[in-house]
């Protein structure tokens, strides 16, 4: 064995680390970022780039909207809010008046058949199981000086029921919202009951006051 063979087997430490070198230059290791790949990267990426909103769209929902196991047919819209104005549903049943129903303790109500989920039962049989959704809304309203301010106001808006909502008697087209205005009728499907909007500043007399039983 010829020396000159064995001198190639020695080194100093500088060889050896240009040829440590040279043998990492040799795999490729460019798709590694601090541990993770560029296809890990790009996954993470995409991910970020779709995460969910769960911002109030404003928008129907028949999908999304869960509540007891049930899918609601509604969601409030963004611009919902609690009115300061005490608004109240007087319900007659012919010359009978019912018990008195507060809406002023929370933005919007269900109404429907569906005691499980309605905030107002309606129980006759030509009502939907949900029906119609009593809201209040923060709009844009103009005075009679033409200033433009916003004011907190009651709208109705039927849910497709079977056999409609009435506002005064005239059937609304479903899925629109409708201003309610004070001594504004409302009725739902078939039923005798009539419901009658006020506010606190204006009240029949000998009223029996109850509580709006919020589910």
């Amino acid at each position: 064995m010829k020396m000159s063979k064995r001198k190639n087997v020695w080194h100093s430490s500088e060889e050896r680390d240009h040829r440590d070198r040279c043998k990492i230059k040799k795999k490729n290791y460019s798709r590694y970022d601090w541990g993770k790949t560029k296809e890990d990267k790009e996954i993470k990426s995409h991910k970020e780039k779709e995460k969910p909103n769960f911002e109030t769209t404003g928008k129907l929902t028949e999908d999304a909207n869960l509540f007891r196991g049930v899918v609601i047919k509604y969601s409030e819209p963004e611009e919902a809010r609690i009115p300061k104005k005490r608004w109240r549903l007087y319900p007659f049943k012919g010359e009978k008046m019912l018990p008195i129903l507060h809406m002023h303790r929370q933005s919007g109500y269900l109404i429907g058949r569906d005691r499980k989920i309605a905030d107002l039962a309606v129980d006759h049989p030509s009502c939907s199981k949900q029906h119609a959704a009593f809201q209040f809304r923060l709009v844009p309203v103009k005075t009679d000086s033409g200033t433009n301010v916003q004011k907190i106001r009651p709208y109705i808006m039927d849910l497709d029921s079977a056999n409609g909502t009435f506002l005064n008697n005239k059937k609304i087209e479903p899925r629109r919202y409708y201003e309610l205005f004070e001594k504004d009728v409302l009725k739902f499907g078939y039923s005798s009951r009539e419901y009658v909007l006020m506010h606190d500043e204006h009240q029949p007399q000998n009223e029996d006051d109850i509580d709006l039983n919020i589910i």
